[in-house]
């Protein structure tokens, strides 16, 4: 089982910027999937997740109202819309995939497999 961030770049404060996160080697279309970051010198924190339809999200408050997750689970794939971005959303963006849930999570004990990370940088 892998899952590929890819998206991330460097972006001025006020950009915008889409994360993709594709699964292979097992669907995941019954299981929650999520997205959580780390900053520099910061612990990895959750930011969004999604129930296995997709018809239930959840949001840190840090990020409520700019970021949107969404998934497509005929591509087996999630994704990150943000908008409105800060120089404190700069940080590695993990997505995570939940074997054991097929509502949203966001403890990260909660995920069991995660992808490798791709870099999110906001300059302001």
């Amino acid at each position: 089982v892998q899952l590929v961030e890819s998206g991330g770049g460097l972006v001025q404060a006020g950009g915008s910027l889409r994360l993709s996160c594709a699964a292979s080697g097992r669907t995941f279309s019954r299981n929650a999937m999520g997205w959580f970051r780390q900053a520099p010198g910061k612990e990895r924190e959750f930011v969004a997740t999604s129930s296995w339809s997709g018809g239930s999200t959840y949001y840190a408050d840090s990020v409520k109202d700019r970021f949107t997750i969404s998934r497509d689970n005929a591509k087996n794939t999630v994704y990150l819309q943000m908008i409105s971005l800060k120089p404190e959303d700069t940080a590695v963006y993990y997505c995570a995939a939940s074997m054991r849930y097929g509502s949203g999570r966001s403890e990260q004990d909660d995920y069991d497999y995660w992808g490798q990370g791709t870099q999110v940088t906001v300059s302001s």
